[in-house]
Order: structure tokens, then sequence, then C-alpha cells
């Protein structure tokens, strides 16, 4: 099968009914195009929260009252906690981040410009920056997004023989649905990776994952159906 743009699109990546922050994505095409509207969503989104269920605490920040957030953790605005999500001992939001219903954020794991879906988990060690995270996604201990490539120049999303350039400097990664990433991977900027794929653990990954795969390295990536057979 041939892949292209049509494949990285929020249409192929995610169920935008597991996340709070659907209105986002209204109009548009790609994921990475909200990267620069998640501050701004949040507090527009905040303001309307029910106060029944969603607490101010500080500036621009809103948890849900059943949210647990240990002592130690550390949330700067604008940040919205869903509810049940748990944010672990020393967690790190830096501000403008989502953290879905159910989701984990673990120890010592860095968050800064994120949406992460519902149930997705960051349980352990990891950085997650200026990326989307789809319903159920999971990034193993160690594992991180890189979002800013060392050279300095413009992210280009590359998908098979297409490319889109996005003008944006900070880039991480867009996680769809299901999506497995194994321990002590680096997602290099740019990188996309499909609904139902599993990363093997210490990988390094670029451009365009497709879904339902195996990515054992840049040139072995496997169908999980032919895996299986």
């Amino acid at each position: 099968m041939s892949y292209g743009l049509k494949n990285v699109t929020i249409e192929e990546l995610y169920n935008l009914n597991e996340t709070i922050a659907k209105e986002i994505f209204t109009g548009l095409t790609y994921p990475w195009e909200v990267l620069q509207k998640i501050s701004e969503f949040i507090i527009d989104l905040g303001n309307k929260l029910p106060e029944e269920k969603y607490e101010k605490r500080g500036e621009n920040v809103w948890i849900a009252r059943n949210a647990k957030v240990y002592p130690s953790a550390y949330i700067g605005g604008p940040a919205i906690i869903d509810e049940e999500a748990e944010i672990r001992h020393c967690a790190f939001i830096r501000g403008s981040a989502i953290v879905g219903k159910g989701a984990v954020v673990g120890n010592s794991t860095e968050l800064k410009n994120v949406i992460l879906f519902n149930k997705v988990q960051v349980p352990h060690y990891n950085y997650v920056g200026d990326s989307v995270l789809g319903f159920k996604a999971h990034m193993g201990a160690g594992s991180i997004t890189s979002n800013v490539k060392s050279d300095k120049t413009l992210v280009v999303v590359k998908a098979g023989d297409e490319r889109y350039e996005t003008g944006l400097k900070k880039f991480g990664a867009m996680l769809g649905d299901n999506v497995e990433v194994g321990c002590n991977s680096v997602l290099n900027p740019g990188t996309v990776i499909g609904r139902g794929t599993n990363i093997y653990p210490v990988s390094r990954v670029r451009g365009f994952v497709p879904p339902g795969s195996i990515y054992k390295n840049q040139d072995e990536i496997v169908s999980k159906i032919k895996e299986n057979e």
C-alpha cells in the first residue's frame, strides 16, 4: 500500500470523541495545525467549564475535582486537567497542556504545549512537547518527543513521497489512537505514527509510520497482520 499526506490527517489518526478539546480541530486537516492554538483554546474553554466539576487553581489552570494531583506536581497555566486524570509525583506541566480523562502523567514527566486525549499514559520520565497524543496512546519509560531540529530549521512532515512544510520550528510528534512507544525511544521532530502501531524500545523514529505496524527500525516496519501470520 502506498502512503501519503492523506494518511496523516486528523480523521485518520484520532477519535475526536475522546478529548475535551474536540472543537480545536474543527475546520482543520492536519493535527499539527492546532499547536499554535492550544494556549488560547484552553483559556476560552476553561472559562466555560462547570464549577461543580472543575476547580480553577491559580491563573488559567482548571483541574477536575475528581482528578488526583500529587502535592509535589507542578501545573503551570494555561492548563486543563480532565476528570479522573492522575498527575503523579514530581510531574512538571509547563503550560499550554490539556490532559484527558483518565490520563496519567507520571514521575518526572514534563509536558509543554500538548493535547493528551483520554486514557493517554506518559507515566515515567517522559518529555512530551508540541505534540498530540491520541486515545490510549502510551509512551514507555524514558521515551520522548524531540521538538526542535538540531539545525533549528523548520519542520517538514514526510509521508511516502509527499512532503508538507509546516512552517513550525517547534513540532514534536503526532501519535494516533492506541499507539505504543517502547521505552527510551526518541521521536524526532515531525514524526507521525498511525493508529495502533507499536514502536520497539530504544528506537529512533522519524517521518510517518503506517497504522497497524510494528516499527523495529527505520528499515524494518512490518504489518501486525503479516507478523502474526
